[in-house]
C-alpha cells in the first residue's frame, strides 16, 4: 500500500513538473518584445515621411526664392540616411529583412530615394544659376536705363520707346519665371530681338550692357524650364508610397505576431488550470492522509483507553496483560510519530492552501478575458477593420488597449508563477517531512551545507499568511554565520513551530504592537543559536518544566505535538531546545543550540 501511495505520488510530482516546464516554456515564447519593436519601427517610418515632406517643402522654397540657403536641402537627407540605417538595423535583427516582399519594399525605397537625391541635386545646380540671373536683371535694366535718360542728342521718341521696350522685356522675363508657357517665351524671344535691333540704333557703349541683359534673359528663358521640370520629376518621385509599403509590411508582421502571442496565451491559461487540478488533486489526497491519521489516533487512544480499564481490572492477570502492554506501547510510539508528521504538514499545508487560493482567485479574475472582449469588437469590423482602428472612437482606443491587456498579462503570469513556485517549494517541503518523520526509528540524519539565515526566511514564508493576518512584525538580529553542516528539514521543522508557537502567543494582544524578534549569532567559536522571541503571553513559572512534554499545550485547540518534536528533533542533532519567559504577559523567548559544524572553506 505504501509503495502504490509513493508511486502515485512521485507520479503526481512528475506529471506538476512536466506542466511547470510547459509554463515556462510558453511564458519565455510569449514574453517577447515584439509590440515595442514594431511601434518604434513605426516610430522611425513616420519620421522619415516627415522630413521627406519637410525636404520637398525646402525644394519649393528654393524654388520661389524664399531661401537662398541650401543647407536645408542636405539635412532632411542625412537624417532620413541616419534613420533608415537605425530602422534596417532592427528589423535585421529580427529576422525581418529574409522576408522577399521586405527585400524589395527596401530596394524600392532606396531606389526611390536615391533617384530623388539625383534630381535635387540637378535642381540645386540649375535653380542656383537662375535665381543668380533673375536676381541681377534689376541691376542689368538699371545700367541700360540710366545711360538713356542722359544721352542729349538724337530722337527722344525713340529713346524712351527703347527704354519702355526693355522695361518690358525685363518685365516678362520675370513674369515667365513665374508662370512659365510657350507664348511667354516667344514674346521674351520677340522683345530680345527688338532690344537687338534698337542696340546698333545706340551709341556703342550702350551695347555691352544690353549684351549682359540679353544673355541673363536667355539664360532664364532656358534654365526656367528645366527648373520646372526637375520639380516635377522629383515630386514623381514615390519615396513616400514607399514608406507607406513599408508600414503596411510591418502591420502585416505584428498582427501575425498578435495571433502567436495570444495563442500562447492560451495555452498558458490551459496548462495553468491543469498544474492547479493536479496541486488541487495532491491536497485532497494530503487531506484523506490526515483524516486517516486521525482515525487510528482516535482507535489508539480509544485502545488505550480500554486497555487501563483492563489493568485495573485484570491486575491478577499481569504476565498476559504485560504482553498487551508491550504491543500497545509500540503502536502508542508509532501514534506519536504519525501525529508529529501531521502537525508539522499541517503548519507547512497553511502555505499551501494560502498560495493555491491566490492562484485561482487570479485565474478567475485573470485579464485574459479582455482578449475576449477586444476580438469581438475586431470580429465585428472585418471588412473595415483600417478605417474601424483609425476612425472610430472604440477602435482607435482598441490598440492602446491591447497594449495595457499585455503588460496586465505578463505581470499577471509572473505572479501566478511565483506563487506557483512557492507552492512547489511547501509541497515539496511537505514530503521531505514525511521522509525525515520515517527515518526516526534509527536511520542516521541527513548532514548538508546550510545558510541558517536563508532557512529562516524559508520558515517566515511558510507562515507569512498567518503572520500578516495577525499584525506580526518580524524584527532580525542576524549575525554574520557562516554555511554549516546540519539537517536542512529538522531544522526547518523546528524553525517552523517556533515561529508558529510565537504568532499564537501574540493573538491576544491589543494594547501593543505584536513584534517577534529572530536571532542568529555563534557562541563560543563553537555552538550555533537561533533564538525566536515574542511579546506575547509568556509562561507561567509551573509551566516550565513541562512546555516540552509530549501532549502538554495551553492551547484550546493545541495538541502539544509540536514542542515536543521540535526538543526531539534538536537533541537528535546533538543539541538542546530551551525556553525563558519572564511570566505571564513578559513575552517568551524560545532558544536552540546545535554545535557548529562550518562547511570547509567558508569558515
Amino acid at each position: 500500500m505504501k509503495m502504490s501511495r509513493r508511486r502515485s505520488l512521485a507520479l503526481l510530482s512528475l506529471v506538476a513538473l512536466a506542466l511547470a516546464s510547459i509554463l515556462l516554456f510558453l511564458y519565455l515564447k510569449s514574453s517577447s518584445d515584439q509590440t515595442s519593436t514594431y511601434t518604434e519601427s513605426r516610430d522611425v517610418i513616420a519620421r522619415m515621411k516627415q522630413l521627406n515632406a519637410q525636404w520637398e517643402t525646402e525644394i519649393l522654397k528654393a524654388r520661389v526664392a524664399l531661401s537662398h540657403n541650401y543647407d536645408p536641402l542636405v539635412s532632411p537627407l542625412t537624417e532620413m540616411t541616419q534613420l533608415w540605417e537605425r530602422f534596417d538595423s532592427m528589423e535585421s535583427n529580427h529576422g525581418r529583412n529574409d522576408s522577399p516582399a521586405w527585400n524589395t519594399s527596401h530596394d524600392a525605397y532606396l531606389a526611390a530615394i536615391q533617384e530623388k537625391t539625383r534630381l535635387v541635386e540637378q535642381f540645386k545646380s540649375h535653380n542656383a544659376v537662375l535665381r543668380n540671373s533673375l536676381a541681377f536683371l534689376p541691376t542689368a535694366e538699371d545700367d541700360i536705363q540710366q545711360p538713356l535718360t542722359q544721352v542729349a542728342d538724337g530722337d527722344q521718341l525713340q529713346l524712351q520707346n527703347i527704354a519702355t521696350d526693355t522695361y518690358d522685356l525685363l518685365l516678362s522675363a520675370l513674369e515667365f519665371a513665374q508662370v512659365t508657357s510657350d507664348d511667354k517665351a516667344a514674346d521674351i524671344l520677340v522683345g530680345l530681338n527688338k532690344l537687338g535691333v534698337n542696340k546698333l540704333r545706340l551709341p556703342e557703349a550702350f551695347h555691352e550692357p544690353i549684351d549682359i541683359l540679353s544673355n541673363h534673359i536667355a539664360l532664364i528663358l532656358r534654365e526656367q524650364p528645366i527648373v520646372n521640370r526637375l520639380l516635377e520629376n522629383i515630386e514623381a518621385i514615390p519615396v513616400a508610397e514607399r514608406l507607406d509599403d513599408i508600414t503596411s509590411l510591418l502591420n502585416q508582421d505584428q498582427q501575425q505576431a498578435d495571433v502567436i502571442y495570444q495563442r500562447y496565451h492560451f495555452y498558458m491559461l490551459v496548462f495553468s488550470v491543469l498544474l492547479v487540478l493536479v496541486l488541487v488533486y495532491l491536497a485532497i489526497r494530503l487531506m484523506r492522509s490526515f483524516t486517516e491519521i486521525s482515525r487510528v489516533n482516535k482507535a489508539l487512544q480509544t485502545a488505550n483507553d480500554d486497555l487501563e480499564l483492563r489493568v485495573e481490572e485484570r491486575t491478577r492477570e499481569l504476565k498476559d496483560t504485560q504482553s498487551e502492554l508491550l504491543d500497545t506501547a509500540r503502536q502508542a510510539g508509532m501514534a506519536e510519530i504519525a501525529t508529529n508528521v501531521l502537525h508539522n504538514v499541517g503548519n507547512v499545508l497553511n502555505s499551501v492552501n494560502i498560495s493555491a487560493d491566490l492562484v485561482t482567485r487570479k485565474l478567475r479574475s485573470s485579464k485574459a478575458l479582455g482578449l475576449g472582449k477586444a476580438m469581438q469588437l475586431i470580429n465585428e469590423h472585418p471588412t473595415d477593420l483600417g478605417s474601424f482602428l483609425s476612425e472610430d472612437a472604440k477602435g482607435k482606443m482598441l490598440p492602446g488597449y491591447l497594449n495595457q491587456l499585455v503588460d496586465a498579462i505578463a505581470l499577471e503570469q509572473q505572479g501566478m508563477t511565483d506563487e506557483l513556485a512557492q507552492l512547489t517549494k511547501s509541497v515539496d517541503h511537505i514530503k521531505d517531512i514525511v521522509a525525515t518523520q520515517q527515518s526516526y526509528a534509527g536511520a542516521n540524519s541527513l548532514m548538508e551545507p546550510v545558510h541558517i539565515s536563508e532557512l529562516l526566511e524559508d520558515a517566515l514564508r511558510m507562515n507569512s499568511g498567518a503572520l500578516t493576518r495577525h499584525h506580526v512584525t518580524v524584527v532580525k538580529e542576524y549575525s554574520e554565520v557562516p554555511r554549516v553542516m546540519g539537517d536542512k528539514h529538522r531544522l526547518l521543522l523546528i524553525l517552523i513551530n517556533l515561529i508558529s508557537n510565537a504568532k499564537y502567543a501574540m493573538s491576544d494582544l491589543s494594547d501593543r504592537p505584536r513584534q517577534m524578534t529572530l536571532g542568529v549569532k555563534i557562541v563560543d567559536d563553537t555552538i550555533l543559536q537561533v533564538s525566536v522571541k515574542d511579546d506575547g503571553e509568556g509562561i507561567p513559572e509551573e509551566n516550565m518544566t513541562r512546555i516540552f512534554a509530549h501532549g502538554f499545550t495551553t492551547r484550546k485547540e493545541g495538541h502539544g505535538f509540536g514542542l515536543h518534536s521540535c526538543a526531539l528533533a534538536a537533541i537528535e542533532m546533538n543539541g538542546h531546545l530551551t525556553a525563558h519567559s519572564d511570566g505571564p504577559g513578559k513575552g517568551a523567548q524560545f532558544t536552540l543550540q546545535i554545535p557548529l559544524k562550518t562547511v570547509a572553506g567558508d569558515a
